[in-house]
Parts: C-alpha cells; sequence; structure tokens
C-alpha cells in the first residue's frame, strides 16, 4: 500500500511538471528593436496549448492602459485559459506607458502605429501560424482608444475590434492635458488634433464595409457620456456594433471580467468567417 501510494505521488508530480511545461512552452516573450519607436517594444504571446504548425490561428492583439505595461493584462485575468479556450494566439505589446498607440504628428516623438503595423504585425505573421483573415484588436482604456483607432485606420487589416472603457473621445481623457499633448500639441479647443485622432470622428472610415465591433463601459466610469457618443454614432453611420453597458467604473476589476465578452464576440466572428 504505501509503495502504491508512493508510485501515486511520483506519478502526479510528474504530471504536474508536464502540465506547467507545456503551459511554459505556450508563452512566448519576444523583444523587438524598432526604427519607429525611441526603445525596443516587449511583447508577451500566448498560444494555444494544443498549438500546432499544421494550423492557422486567429490572433486577438490586446492592448493595455495607461501607465500599465505588457504583463499588466495578465494580472487582471488568465490569458493563457483565455488562448486555450478559444484556440486564439493573443498578443501582448507594450504600449510604452503613454504611446496610445499612434503616430505623433510631432517629428521627434513616437510612431508606434508604424511600429505596430510595419513591424510587429509582419514578425508576428513570421513567428507563428497566423490567420491573417482573423485578425483582432481590443483593449481597456488606452488600450481601448488604441484598438478602435488602429482598426479604423486599416479596416482591410482586421475583422473586427473591441474596446473596453476606452477613450473614444480623447476630449473626455483625465490626460488630455499630460500625455496626449505631448503627442499632439497642448490641449485647446482649437487643436483639432483631439478630434481628428478620436475614434468617435473616425467611424466614417468603416461606413458601408459591413464591419461589426463590440464596445463596453461601466456605468461609473467617467468615460461613460463618450462611449454613449460613440454608440449613438454608430447607430446614426448604421454601423453594426455590440455595446453593453453594465455597472462598474474604470478599474482593472471591472475589465478582468468584461474582456471575457471580447473573446466570445471574435470567436463568433472568426467561426463565421469563410477562409
Amino acid at each position: 500500500m504505501k509503495l502504491f501510494k508512493l508510485i501515486s505521488k511520483v506519478c502526479c508530480f510528474f504530471l504536474l511538471m508536464l502540465f506547467h511545461l507545456s503551459l511554459a512552452n505556450a508563452q512566448d516573450l519576444v523583444v523587438l528593436k524598432s526604427r519607429y519607436l525611441k526603445t525596443a517594444d516587449s511583447v508577451l504571446v500566448y498560444k494555444p496549448v494544443n498549438y500546432l504548425k499544421a494550423h492557422k490561428y486567429p490572433v486577438v492583439f490586446l492592448l493595455h492602459g495607461h501607465s500599465a505595461n505588457y504583463r499588466s493584462w495578465s494580472k487582471l485575468t488568465d490569458i493563457q485559459q483565455l488562448a486555450d479556450t478559444y484556440n486564439f494566439i493573443v498578443v501582448c505589446p507594450d504600449g510604452l506607458k503613454k504611446s496610445w498607440y499612434l503616430n505623433s504628428p510631432q517629428a521627434d516623438s513616437l510612431q508606434y502605429e508604424d511600429f505596430f503595423m510595419k513591424e510587429l504585425l509582419p514578425e508576428m505573421a513570421a513567428r507563428y501560424q497566423v490567420d491573417q483573415k482573423k485578425l483582432f484588436l481590443t483593449g481597456a482604456s488606452m488600450g481601448g482608444f488604441g484598438a478602435m483607432y488602429l482598426f479604423l485606420n486599416h479596416p482591410d487589416v482586421f475583422l473586427s475590434a473591441g474596446s473596453t472603457s476606452g477613450v473614444l473621445n480623447l476630449r473626455h481623457s483625465g490626460f488630455k492635458k499630460t500625455t496626449i499633448a505631448n503627442l499632439l500639441g497642448p490641449y485647446s479647443e482649437e487643436n483639432r488634433a483631439f478630434d481628428e485622432y478620436s475614434p468617435v470622428n473616425r467611424l466614417e472610415k468603416i461606413k458601408g464595409l459591413n464591419k461589426t465591433l463590440i464596445f463596453d463601459c461601466g456605468t461609473e466610469d467617467y468615460l461613460y457620456k463618450a462611449n454613449n457618443q460613440f454608440r449613438q454614432k454608430c447607430d446614426e453611420l448604421k454601423i453594426k456594433a455590440t455595446y453593453i453597458a453594465q455597472p462598474g467604473a474604470h478599474t482593472g476589476g471591472y475589465w478582468s471580467k468584461s474582456i471575457h465578452a471580447h473573446f466570445r464576440f471574435f470567436k463568433e466572428l472568426a467561426k463565421n468567417e469563410i477562409n
């Protein structure tokens, strides 16, 4: 009996070791040197645990919020579980705390959109089995802005996008006079860049393209008004959008729950997309 218990414990130990080893192999840290950024960018990539090189996978680019980094989403939710459940590759790039994921018109500033489109996307396609017809973007707060901004600028590249508590109108942001101003110039009513870069004013770009998107915001969030404005604009332009308004504030606790609806939404779109 003692020998049997010992064998059972040894077997359990090795099974646990194999399980953790498989999870470790499912995650990669990729560091990219960029000509468009003033530094290298760290990218955390989650592959489904059953990842096969003979199969093509949809990809979700998951963007973090202001002052966070490429590991921040992993502290909010189990990203590996999301990759496994939905059979997606999940890519978490570093937004350099305050890049806002855009190309600054300031000549000596960051050109994050160029990094994303011209360096990050090709690198992911070269390293992984990426289904190019099933690319998605989503994120929280600044990351919600980035996801919608990149999607609306490149609707031919991405199938859909999401935003949770996103800064969908830059004039509503608490950072409009600080980090956004550093990229777009001093904040004022006359600085039209704050309107031109706002996703709510770029929705015209996908009018008539039969694109669909998802976004949500907590009813206690200071960006709730901006998200309602975004919904109204979608309605005016007859853009198909799933909008979820629910109790919650501008917090990681809210995002840890809200992001799951985005993955379910993307899964349905990926399933219905013909290769």
